[in-house]
């Protein structure tokens, strides 16, 4: 048996905007095999044909390759990654390229391109002011001379083996990539897609929305039972693209305390605190059918970095028929809690498996993971002992 079959306990159901609240029992959790898939009504029509716990290759599998390459995807899908992530960002000629941010200083080799020194400026993105090249400054063919490279070299040295091996991919390009491996493994590849900064590009001229819209519709998927799912941080625009596809939506959430760009720009008070309330998730349930919240917002941490109690988000979601897929999970000591930490090197691997075991108790519906092998295997874990 394959990890990715054994990891599959059951699957879950995304019931649409407007459907009835729903109990945790009621979402559907089941120990069908992989080939079978339990699904309710809704008047929203949305099924997610996933295992649960759902394993989400977080930006690929970028804890063995540089994210948001073709590279990394297609490792993340070789692995068993059930859905795969695509962070997206606009050129300047208006084409959608996955970079986890718009400043593709850290991410690519555009320092070491001289022709382009000059395109190196000052901006501010969301609040926070940053030095460096951004997307939005070059044509997509401008962009396509760069080659991508690992953010994060300092914990991931391997990774950087494969700096400049390949190219910053287009969104359309990887749906023409999700195609063809649907195809050789008759199957369909789940992306899950999220909008960067939506209210600072459609600022720009450049909204990311519509023409992600378009290009879902011209792949086929843009309808409720299509294999994707659509994120993003700012509220306002899950609703805009509830309006547009039929796709199931996440809202993602940051923190406690924090406030979502749009809801600063428009004047909205309300915080992380206020939409994970009872009265929060049931207004986030009128256009989304899920959230994606920070792990900390799951099982908080004390002031030594250790895992406390867990709140009652989970409860209070499922309650309001939301799912829960939060981010993220990685191996390294560094991004793990002190409970799980193994010796003195921050990079060194550190107790992931006691970690995921943390969390898979919480009830959890999925979990975003640069290591989408481990992930895997502690949800077949999880799955084991219930």
């Amino acid at each position: 048996m394959t990890e990715r079959a054994q990891a599959a306990p059951g699957r879950r159901t995304l019931i649409g905007a407007g459907a009835a609240v729903l109990t945790t029992a009621a979402l559907g959790v089941t120990t069908a095999p992989a080939q079978a898939a339990g699904h309710h009504g809704g008047r929203g029509g949305h099924r997610l044909d996933l295992p649960v716990p759902t394993v989400i290759g977080h930006r690929g599998a970028s804890g063995y390759r540089p994210e948001h390459t073709l590279g990394s995807y297609q490792l993340a899908l070789d692995l068993g990654a059930h859905i795969i992530e695509q962070d997206l960002v606009p050129t300047r000629d208006g084409h959608l390229v996955c970079r986890h941010e718009n400043d593709i200083t850290a991410t690519t080799d555009v320092s070491e391109h001289p022709e382009f020194a000059n395109r190196r400026t000052t901006k501010t993105v969301d609040g926070a002011r940053l030095t460096g090249w951004f997307t939005e400054d070059f044509t997509l063919a401008e962009l396509k001379t760069l080659r991508a490279k690992e953010r994060i070299p300092a914990n991931r040295q391997k990774n950087t083996l494969y700096d400049g091996r390949w190219e910053v991919p287009t969104f359309e390009e990887v749906l023409r990539w999700a195609d063809r491996e649907g195809r050789r493994r008759s199957k369909p590849v789940w992306l899950y897609v999220e909008t960067k900064h939506p209210t600072y590009f459609r600022g720009l001229g450049l909204g990311l929305e519509e023409p992600l819209a378009k290009l879902l519709r011209r792949y086929g998927r843009h309808r409720a039972q299509s294999p994707v799912i659509l994120q993003s941080f700012e509220p306002s625009s899950v609703q805009r693209l509830a309006k547009l596809v039929a796709t199931p939506r996440i809202v993602l959430l940051s923190g406690t305390g924090s406030r979502p760009w749009d809801f600063q720009v428009s004047g909205d008070p309300r915080t992380t605190d206020d939409l994970i309330t009872p009265e929060g998730l049931k207004w986030l349930a009128s256009f989304a059918q899920g959230i994606g919240p920070t792990l900390d917002l799951i099982i908080p941490r004390d002031a030594s970095g250790r895992l406390t109690e867990p709140t009652t988000l989970v409860r209070d979601a499922h309650a309001r028929g939301l799912v829960l897929h939060p981010y993220t999970m990685r191996n390294e000591n560094a991004f793990l809690p002190a409970d799980f930490r193994r010796g003195t090197d921050p990079n060194a691997y550190g107790d992931a498996f006691g970690a995921f075991a943390a969390y898979f108790a919480t009830g959890i519906d999925g979990v975003f993971s640069d290591n989408p092998d481990t992930a895997l295997l502690a949800a077949a874990d999880h799955a084991a002992r219930r």
